[in-house]
């Protein structure tokens, strides 16, 4: 019983340590430079979702050119 008890201790040592690194990686990384969001509905129609409200496209907003202020005509901007 002994040995199996270290594993389990080792494992959630290890997932522990894992987890309190890469959570707020990902959250500063969806936070400052990108993120991905799902297009519903016929707002967008014909560019994005051309099939109807059956379908959903999925997109990638980019917070870094924003934050940056390189916008340029054409782009597709997204309000939350």
């Amino acid at each position: 019983m002994a040995p199996a008890q270290g594993w389990a201790r080792r494992y959630f040592k290890a997932f522990c340590k894992g987890f309190f690194v890469a959570v707020p990686v990902a959250v500063t990384f969806l936070d400052r430079v990108a993120c991905v969001a799902r297009v519903e509905g016929a707002s967008m129609q014909p560019s994005l979702n051309p099939g109807g409200s059956q379908s959903s496209d999925v997109v990638l907003l980019n917070h870094w050119k924003v934050r940056n202020l390189e916008v340029q005509r054409g782009d597709i901007v997204s309000l939350v």
